[in-house]
């Protein structure tokens, strides 16, 4: 059986997990957390999520798992069989990824915190953000799924890039980023009415105490320093 490695607070460790449940694959959960030895026993640089697969192998970062579960797992697939039609998917997923989730996540620290953002930060974060909007505006079909008729990989991916910038990015800039792009917040409010993305949603929720006690104790341990 597959082992999934991480927690359930983490966005990219429920993309894997909607993957998986979407394919209807068996597969046991492990809670851990980053920067531990156990970790990083399966992870190179500890990072969530990692695999273990059915031969043992030990995989990282989240793309890279959904493409050896598509690759390994073809049925029930989530990218198009045309060459170029999967590129344009790949390409939907990374420019969220780079975009808005990594942009929004510079200002996880001061949400955290509750300190201010400083205004040389929130004018570099909005300005990627902005390229990142532009850029989904050029790609995203929402017909009625992000790439087109057929639900694929940048479904999934990009809901669970977006909560980053929903609780982050929007409430931190004081900015509703996801209405920038139009249908998205139709299409996002489809994805969470699921009955994969309401288990998952369930999970997370039930692990953020243990999670917010884990980062309250990490800032207090650096403070201390």
């Amino acid at each position: 059986m597959i082992t999934l490695h991480g927690f359930a607070a983490s966005n990219y460790y429920n993309l894997v997990k909607h993957v998986l449940l979407y394919k209807q694959l068996p597969f046991q959960e492990n809670l851990v957390y980053g920067g531990s030895d156990e970790l990083l026993a399966v992870s190179p640089v500890g990072k969530v999520p990692a695999i273990t697969t059915l031969e043992d192998f030990n995989i990282s970062e989240s793309s890279v798992i959904c493409d050896f579960i598509e690759e390994r797992y073809p049925d029930t697939p989530l990218y198009p069989t045309d060459a170029g039609e999967r590129a344009v998917v790949r390409q939907i997923m990374k420019i969220a990824e780079l975009y808005l989730e990594l942009p929004s996540r510079r200002l996880i620290p001061f949400a955290f915190s509750g300190t201010a953002i400083p205004k040389p930060v929130a004018a570099e974060v909005r300005q990627v953000l902005e390229r990142g909007i532009s850029a989904l505006n050029r790609l995203s079909q929402f017909s009625p799924w992000i790439a087109g008729e057929q639900f694929t990989m940048a479904d999934i991916y990009v809901y669970y890039v977006s909560t980053i910038v929903s609780n982050f990015a929007s409430k931190q800039l004081d900015w509703d980023v996801l209405a920038e792009i139009p249908d998205m917040k139709e299409w996002n409010e489809a994805m969470s009415q699921s009955a994969i993305a309401q288990t998952i949603e369930a999970d997370r929720l039930a692990n953020m105490p243990e999670f917010m006690q884990k980062v309250k104790e990490q800032i207090q341990a650096v403070n201390a320093d």
